[in-house]
């Protein structure tokens, strides 16, 4: 083995390290990988950055547009409100999700129909009153599946096809993953009416909570002429309570959220702590203020003045580790913690005290502004905030789902490529108003594009030095080994990366493996290319192996075990399906 070889290996061995183990941005190991390659002159700079030139990546970078115009449109939720109707009971209820998620996710980005689905399925659940945590994992199941029926239907797909077309001249039709996608769909559909009612837990999510949460929130007046009239808050002694905190003040009708430590206090002021039920005896304690009727406040989450939001602590939050008081969470973000759910249960205690976890679901009161300026950061992953400001517009909800239709049928007559099929629907979009051109480029997720882009220099690696031969050769531990278990070992060790690193990296790394094994075994590489498609998509045993099971953690009310234990059945079956299938479909 050349020491290109061994250098090769030894950055992809790196970078699956870093990005399972380290709170690094994927952007930044995969980029720092690809410098790496560069600078020991491994890969060509054209060869290294040739990825961002990918028909696959420019499709993906162009239907962010396309999504965005079904979401500013309100399409998704116009379409839910009709196909959910009123089922009789949990198991009808999941097969209505099922259905049109998997349906949706076919033909627009996973995380954006998960995105729109999850505050409709929690009103949904809700009016039904079902059980949240017995609908939001097959909801990501199903978008999961549903995606890999068409190759716009998940960005992983989309890279496969960018692979063949630039290494191996191949194109693929639109619906060609379907004779194996809609398999899948029909056996993940029958497994989770059967049983995801006995595995899944009965369990409310972290919105449901929100009356739990608010059991420990104490409201008090200042005491006209009392030693706390005119002082600081934080000269009054409320800043560092032992068991609460103070998070509004009340004053003239005007709510004041996120208050400084300078804000002063007036008489009058209605005061609202929250904290552990001894902050009610500690509040009593503090001379000047009294309490107010009845000392549970039960606020109104729709009042005009407020924004409640629930947001999901992501991978990329600076602050992991670090407690809620480290991190000066309110004067950074200026929002209030009202609440942290963990694995499915509210943290008691003192909010101050608890650390940042990956998966952590916050329940925020924040301004007006908090959603539109978090929205597309990386800190959280917001999936549902109340009395939007900027309600959908679905008056154009016909358009885009017709601009939609227009795309996946001219494409798939092949009257023109998927790129530019892409393209004149980001532009119809863009034409008919159904988002606006400063919402659809903020809708462009850069650091996505960027990951799969490096990915593709990592791959061009392998392939150049002789490493995805020397690893296919590990992966073949018999001169006489069947094609058909080739193929199931290939597909195990895509769903290993796809759990440890990201779908597109795993989907690209695998690739000239894959490659390489069928030449090993003196058969078509087709089959096994298919197989990385799905396998990079079929993440079911934990909720960081794909978004939209990080997404659905919080409302579900999960703990990680809950995944493991409806997943790994699914996972199997998965499995079983796409190895049954592909090499009947393609041959080997």
């Amino acid at each position: 083995m050349s020491v290109e070889a061994v250098l090769t290996i030894f950055t992809v061995v790196c970078v699956l390290t870093s990005l399972a183990a380290t709170r690094i941005a994927p952007d930044v190991v995969l980029m720092t990988a690809v410098a790496f390659l560069i600078v020991f002159g491994i890969i060509s700079p054209a060869d290294a950055l040739s990825g961002f030139g990918n028909t696959g990546v420019l499709t993906i970078a162009v239907l962010y547009f396309v999504a965005a115009g079904l979401k500013e449109s309100g399409a998704i939720q116009w379409m839910a409100h009709r196909l959910l109707g009123q089922p009789k009971g949990t198991r009808q209820a999941q097969l209505r999700v099922l259905g049109p998620t998997a349906g949706l996710s076919a033909f627009m980005n996973n995380t954006a129909v998960i995105a729109m689905f999850i505050p409709a399925v929690q009103e949904w659940a809700q009016r039904l009153r079902i059980a949240p945590s017995k609908l939001m994992i097959p909801l990501s199941y199903a978008c999961i599946m549903g995606g890999t029926c068409t190759i716009i239907g998940t960005s992983t797909n989309l890279v496969i096809v960018g692979l063949l077309e630039s290494e191996e001249d191949i194109q693929l039709a639109i619906f060609s993953p379907a004779l194996i996608g809609v398999p899948l769909v029909i056996v993940g559909t029958v497994y989770l009416f059967l049983f995801a009612d006995k595995l899944l837990p009965d369990r409310q999510g972290a919105l449901e909570q929100l009356e739990s949460a608010r059991e420990y929130s104490v409201e008090a007046m200042v005491d006209s002429g009392g030693p706390v009239a005119g002082k600081t808050i934080a000269a009054a002694g409320l800043r560092n309570l032992a068991h609460g905190y103070l998070a509004e003040i009340e004053r003239d009708g005007e709510l004041m959220t996120a208050v400084s430590p300078d804000t002063v206090l007036r008489a009058g002021d209605s005061l609202v702590f929250i904290g552990s039920p001894e902050c009610a005896q500690e509040i009593r304690r503090v001379h000047g203020l009294a309490p107010a009727e009845g000392d549970v406040h039960k606020l109104d989450v729709a009042h005009s003045r407020r924004r409640l939001v629930e947001a999901i602590v992501s991978a990329d939050f600076d602050s992991l580790g670090r407690t809620v008081r480290e991190s000066r969470f309110r004067s950074r973000y200026q929002a209030v913690i009202l609440s942290i759910s963990r694995q499915g249960e509210r943290l008691s205690g003192k909010i101050g005290d608890i650390d940042f976890r990956v998966g952590d679901t916050l329940l925020l009161e924040a301004s007006d502004d908090f959603v539109s300026q978090y929205r597309h950061r990386k800190d959280f992953m917001l999936v549902s905030a109340l009395s939007e400001s900027s309600p959908p517009d679905f008056r154009k909800a016909p358009w885009a789902l017709s601009i939609l239709a227009v795309m996946v049928t001219v494409s798939a007559l092949g009257l023109i490529t998927i790129l530019e099929a892409a393209l004149l629907a980001a532009l119809a979009m863009l034409a008919t108003r159904c988002v606006p051109i400063g919402k659809a480029r903020r809708e462009i997720d850069l650091s996505v594009l960027v990951v799969i882009a490096a990915s593709f220099a990592l791959g061009a690696a392998m392939t150049q030095t002789g490493a995805a031969q020397q690893v296919a050769e590990w992966l073949l531990f018999s001169d006489d080994l069947a094609p058909w278990l080739a193929l199931a070992l290939v597909y195990a060790l895509t769903v290993a990366f796809t759990e440890l690193i990201t779908n597109n990296g795993a989907a690209v790394l695998m690739f000239p493996i894959a490659v390489a094994v069928a030449e090993q075994l003196d058969v078509s590489f087709m089959p096994f290319v298919i197989a990385i498609m799905f396998a990079a998509s079929a993440s079911f045993l934990t909720p960081l192996g794909y978004q939209t099971n990080l997404m659905v953690l919080g409302p579900g009310g999960y703990k990680f075990t809950d995944y493991l234990k409806i997943g790994a059945p699914m996972s199997l079956l998965a499995g079983t399906v796409v190895v049954g299938l592909v090499p009947l479909v393609w041959n080997f």
